[in-house]
């Protein structure tokens, strides 16, 4: 492992329906991933507070960016130096719907926002009649370690634009923490698309899912020509990867396809 390489973690646990419970299995998993030497490490989305069906409760515990979730990771970001990605069950305008958002905490308190683009209306599923869908935004990111961090969320892998916005602004690794549900083929499908992330952006992609029986687990970091260089299975557990920040460049070299590319993404 050179000096010159960044860790990255990602860390597999599955959030419960209780916030305090939530932030100690977080702590845990941080502190394994600041010990293996990770500077940033990623934590599902929903960490914050998760429930299965949804129901009422998520609203009831919402909280704001100022709140008592985000003011514990940021102490628990400033104990460990390094930055804690995670999902944030934010309260929402409305009072009966939430914002499904991921902060990414440092020491001195939040570094950036993204509330979930595209919200998982598929699958039988509907997050939409709980979730308000965020707002059209520049792409949200952070530096840590001489590497630009940008966000995303679960559903949005299935849109290539986004990860697209993120190359378009000097993103180097992009942070997916999900929910990925599982069913036929969705295994395949979220390590296919996490792999094509990263292959058409050369760039490095981070995800962080539940394990099952709700996610396929599979928590992975997957470098710029889509070969996955660290990985957890079905368990609770934390992985960190050594990423070489040169690695884009030399792949870049070699396949310059942003630079070939003929159309730009627009919003809609």
């Amino acid at each position: 492992m050179s000096h010159d390489t960044v860790g990255i973690a990602v860390a597999q646990f599955a959030p419960v329906a209780s916030r305090a419970d939530n932030l100690v299995d977080i702590a845990a998993a941080a502190r394994t991933a600041a010990a293996r030497g990770a500077r940033v490490a990623v934590f599902p989305e929903y960490s914050s507070y998760f429930v299965d069906p949804f129901d009422d409760t998520l609203a009831e515990n919402a909280e704001d960016l100022d709140g008592p979730f985000v003011r514990a990771l940021t102490e628990l970001a400033g104990e460990l130096d390094m930055v804690i990605v995670a999902g944030l069950l934010e309260k929402a305008d409305d009072g009966r719907r939430v914002r499904n958002a991921v902060v990414a905490v440092g020491a001195e308190g939040i570094r950036s926002v993204y509330r979930k683009l595209h919200l998982y209306d598929a699958f039988g599923q509907r997050e939409s009649d709980w979730v308000e869908p965020g707002e059209i935004a520049p792409p949200q990111t952070f530096e840590a370690g001489g590497l630009r961090f940008g966000l995303m969320t679960c559903y949005d892998l299935r849109f290539p634009e986004v990860a697209r916005t993120l190359a378009d602004a000097g993103v180097d690794v992009a942070l997916v923490p999900a929910e990925w549900v599982r069913g036929a083929l969705k295994e395949h499908h979220w390590r296919t698309l996490l792999q094509a992330r990263a292959i058409e952006n050369t760039f490095f992609v981070a995800a962080a899912d539940h394990p099952p029986p709700l996610g396929v687990g599979h928590s992975m970091v997957i470098d710029p020509q889509g070969v996955t260089v660290a990985q957890i299975g079905t368990a609770t557990d934390v992985v960190v990867a050594h990423i070489d920040p040169d690695a884009i460049a030399r792949v870049r070299r070699v396949n310059p396809a942003l630079q070939l590319r003929r159309f730009r993404v627009t919003p809609r």
